[in-house]
C-alpha cells in the first residue's frame, strides 16, 4: 500500500494540478493555493496536500466499508483528511439534490448511480468532467476500466464519474434439475423457453422461471432480452421500444413470466425473485449478478449447493446482457478541492485498492484485478469466468438513458405488464408506450 501510494502520488501530482487548470470550474484553481509537490520532494515523505480536507458522501454499501479501513493509509500519505457521511440509496439521492441545488462547495465527492441520476446531476452542472484528469493522471492506466462500465459513467461524450460497482444480468439455474432431466444449459432464448416449459411442474410447486415483474423494477431486466434481440430502448434521440426486434423481447420475457413464473410474479422485484428461488420451487432466474449471494449463501438459500450461473441466453443478435458501472464517484463542480478530491478518486479506484476492494467482494471495473487470481476471492470460482465473458459483450445501460428516468421506466414496464395480464396484441400497447417515451425524451430536452 505504501510504496504504490508514493508511485502515485510523486508521479502524478504535477499531472493532477495541470488538470485543474482544464477542467475545473466554479472555484479558484488549487495550483495557486497549494504548489505541486516535485516527485523528489514526495519520495523525501512531502505531504502534497498536507492541511487539505476534503468530504465524501457514500451510500451504505459495502463498497463504502471496504474502503473506510484503508484511508488511514491515504491520509498517511497524502495529509489530506477525509470526512466520510454514509447514507441509505434514497437519502443518499435526496441529500445531493438538495445540496447541489443550493450551490453548495461540499461533498468534494460523492457515490452515486450514473444511470438513475448522472444525466440529470450532468445536465444541471453539478458533475466536474474528469476526462482530462484521468487520462493525464500518469500510471492510472484508465484504459484498464471495461469499456462498458465507463459508459455507464458517460454524458454528452463527456466523462461524469469513475466506476467502482459493476453489474451484469446473468441466468441463474438449478444445476441438478437440468442434469436429472438431461437439459443442457440453456445458451439461446428459444433453448431457455424450451428448458422452462419442460420443467415447469407447477402442481407439484416446481415453476419453469422468475424475474422481476413489477413495472419499473422489471425494466433493467427485460434490457438484456432487447439487446440480444437487437433492439433498445432508443435510437439515437427517438424512442425504439415498438420495432418489431423489441416486441419480440418484451414478448419472450412478458410470456416467460405469464406461463411460467410463480404466482404474485406481476408484484415481484429483485427479493421477491430470489426469495422463491431461494426456497427450491423455481428452475431458472435472471437478474444481476451482484445479487448471487442471496442464491448460494447457506442461510438465506435452500438449494446454496445446487444453483448454477451462465451468461445470457443469445437471441438473434447473439448474448447480449447489460453491463454496467451500478455506483460510480463523482466529483462536485463546485467543490474548492478539485486537485485533492482527484487524488482521492484516483487513489480508490487504482488497481491495488480496487484489488482490495474487490477481494471484499465489490465487482470492480478493472479488467487487469479480474485476471489476476487473487482479484477473484471474493467470488464463486464458476461465476467469475460468467462476469468476465459479460463485461466484455454487455451494454453500457440497462434503461432508457434519460433525465426523467422514473417515468421513462413506467412506459417500458406497461409494455410487459399488459402481456403479464393477458394482452394477446402488445403492438399498440408498444405504440402508445413508444410515445410516451418520445414525450419524455422531447420533454428532457427542454430542462
Amino acid at each position: 500500500m505504501k510504496k504504490s501510494l508514493k508511485q502515485w502520488v510523486g508521479v502524478g501530482t504535477t499531472v493532477i494540478m495541470a488538470a485543474t487548470v482544464v477542467a475545473g470550474c466554479g472555484s479558484t484553481p488549487e495550483t495557486s493555493k497549494q504548489p505541486a509537490a516535485s516527485p523528489g520532494a514526495t519520495a523525501a515523505n512531502a505531504k502534497p496536500f498536507a492541511g487539505k480536507t476534503i468530504s465524501l458522501v457514500a451510500a451504505n454499501h459495502p463498497w463504502a466499508e471496504a474502503i473506510k479501513p484503508l484511508l488511514p493509509d491515504f491520509e498517511k500519505e497524502t495529509g489530506i483528511k477525509v470526512n466520510v457521511e454514509s447514507f441509505f440509496e434514497d437519502q443518499l439521492t435526496q441529500k445531493l439534490t438538495v445540496q447541489f441545488t443550493s450551490g453548495s462547495a461540499t461533498p468534494d465527492v460523492f457515490m452515486y448511480r450514473p444511470l438513475q441520476e448522472g444525466k440529470l446531476f450532468y445536465k444541471n452542472g453539478w458533475l466536474q468532467p474528469l476526462d482530462d484528469y484521468a487520462q493525464k493522471a500518469k500510471n492510472y492506466d484508465f484504459a484498464d476500466f471495461a469499456k462498458s462500465a465507463v459508459g455507464s459513467t458517460t454524458v454528452d461524450a463527456k466523462l461524469a464519474g469513475i466506476p467502482i460497482i459493476t453489474e451484469q444480468e446473468i441466468l441463474y439455474y438449478r444445476k441438478d434439475l437440468l442434469q436429472k432431466a438431461g437439459i443442457a444449459v440453456p445458451k439461446t432464448l428459444d433453448e431457455l423457453q424450451a428448458a422452462v416449459k419442460k420443467l415447469h411442474d407447477p402442481k407439484n410447486e416446481m415453476y419453469g422461471f422468475v424475474a422481476r415483474g413489477q413495472r419499473s423494477p422489471l425494466v433493467t431486466q427485460v434490457s438484456s432480452f432487447l439487446y440480444s434481440e437487437g433492439a433498445d430502448f432508443t435510437n439515437g434521440d427517438k424512442a425504439a421500444i415498438n420495432t418489431p426486434e423489441a416486441i419480440k423481447a418484451f414478448t419472450t420475457y412478458g410470456t416467460l413470466l405469464k406461463d411460467y413464473a410463480p404466482p404474485g410474479v406481476l408484484n415481484m422485484s429483485w427479493p421477491q425473485a430470489f426469495g422463491i428461488f431461494a426456497q427450491g420451487k423455481v428452475a431458472f432466474l435472471t437478474d444481476a449478478n451482484s445479487l448471487y449471494q442471496n442464491a448460494i449463501d447457506p442461510a438465506k438459500s435452500q438449494v446454496a449447493d445446487k444453483v448454477g450461473f451462465a451468461v445470457m441466453p443469445a437471441g438473434k443478435a447473439g448474448s447480449k446482457p447489460y453491463s454496467i458501472t451500478s455506483w460510480g464517484l463523482a466529483m462536485n463542480a463546485k467543490s474548492g478541492n478539485k486537485d485533492a478530491t482527484w487524488a482521492f478518486i484516483e487513489w480508490a479506484t487504482s488497481k491495488d485498492i480496487v484489488l482490495k476492494t474487490q477481494q471484499k467482494g465489490n465487482p470492480g471495473a478493472r479488467a487487469s484485478v479480474w485476471d489476476k487470481p487473487e482479484g477473484t476471492t471474493g467470488f464463486p470460482a464458476d461465476l467469475v469466468p460468467i462476469i468476465k465473458e459479460s463485461s466484455k459483450n454487455g451494454v453500457d445501460h440497462d434503461r432508457p438513458t434519460v433525465i426523467s428516468v422514473g417515468e421513462a421506466r413506467d412506459a417500458v414496464g406497461e409494455i410487459v405488464q399488459k402481456l403479464m395480464t393477458g394482452e394477446t396484441n402488445i403492438q399498440p400497447v408498444a405504440d402508445k408506450a413508444n410515445a410516451a417515451l418520445q414525450a419524455i425524451m422531447d420533454k428532457d430536452k427542454t430542462k
